[in-house]
C-alpha cells in the first residue's frame, strides 16, 4: 500500500471505532489491528497486544465514551504519524477514577507501522498528565492554591 492508502485507513480506523464506541463493539479491532499487533506503550495493566486494545477500548468505552479528531496525518514509508485529539464524557471508573460527568479532552501523536492493509505496530504519546488532571485524580497547580 502507498502513503495515501496507508492514511486513509488510519482515518477508517478512527471512524469505525468511533461508531463501533456506541455499541461498545471491540471487535472492530479485528479488522484494522493484525494478529501480532504490537502496542509499544501500552496503558498500565493492559497487555501489548490485540486484545490488549480490545481491554483499553472496553475501558475508554464504559469509562468515557466519546469520539477522536484526527488533526493531522503524515505519512512515508509504511508508517504514518498523526496528531488525534480525543473528546468524551467521564461517564465511568477510569484509571481508579470514579465518574466526574466532565467533559474531557485528551490530545496525542501516534505513529502506526502498516502491513498488507494492517496495522501492526503503534507508537503513542498522549496528555496522560493533562487527562488525570481532568478526572481529578492529580491536582492542577491552579487548584493548589
Amino acid at each position: 500500500m502507498g502513503t495515501e492508502e496507508n492514511k486513509a485507513l488510519v482515518r477508517r480506523f478512527f471512524q469505525a471505532i468511533d461508531e463501533a464506541c456506541k455499541e461498545g463493539n471491540a471487535d472492530v479491532l479485528d479488522e484494522f489491528l493484525a494478529p501480532d499487533f504490537v502496542e509499544h506503550n501500552p496503558f498500565p495493566g493492559i497487555p501489548p497486544t490485540r486484545d490488549g486494545w480490545k481491554q483499553a477500548f472496553k475501558m475508554f468505552v464504559d469509562g468515557a465514551p466519546g469520539y477522536h479528531v484526527v488533526e493531522d496525518l503524515v505519512a512515508e514509508g509504511d508508517k504514518v504519524s498523526g496528531r488525534i485529539t480525543a473528546y468524551g464524557t467521564h461517564e465511568g471508573d477510569l484509571f481508579g477514577i470514579p465518574r466526574t460527568g466532565k467533559q474531557i479532552r485528551v490530545a496525542g501523536i501516534a505513529i502506526w507501522r502498516i502491513k498488507r492493509g494492517r496495522i501492526v505496530e503503534h507508537w503513542h504519546e498522549t496528555d496522560q498528565l493533562g487527562l488525570m488532571q481532568q478526572l481529578g485524580g492529580i491536582p492542577r497547580p491552579e487548584d493548589r492554591a
